[in-house]
């Protein structure tokens, strides 16, 4: 399994947001907001924003740092004073 990674493409103009296709899948595309969630192989991320950013359309590439950030947690558990205050039944 390939490990894959987002990159967020804001643009001038919404003509070419299909045309990213071609650097990996388009997941999303915000009309309002104007940018493109592009998924690509990880290893691919700084290629493809140096490749994007040469464009005419593009304003800027950020890539998404969601694989680098720990999903396990410390303190699982719940709070005492919350179940407490689940229990009263209101």
């Amino acid at each position: 399994m390939v490990d894959r990674q987002g990159v967020i493409i804001y643009l001038h103009h919404l003509k070419q947001a299909k045309s990213f296709r071609k650097y990996g899948h388009v997941h999303y595309i915000s009309r309002r907001m104007k940018y493109v969630v592009l998924y690509c192989s990880q290893d691919d991320v700084e290629d493809v924003i140096r490749k994007v950013e040469k464009l005419s359309s593009v304003k800027k590439a950020i890539p998404s740092y969601r694989p680098f950030v720990s999903t396990e947690y410390e303190n699982a558990r719940p709070d005492k004073a919350k179940e407490y205050d689940y229990k009263t039944g209101l």
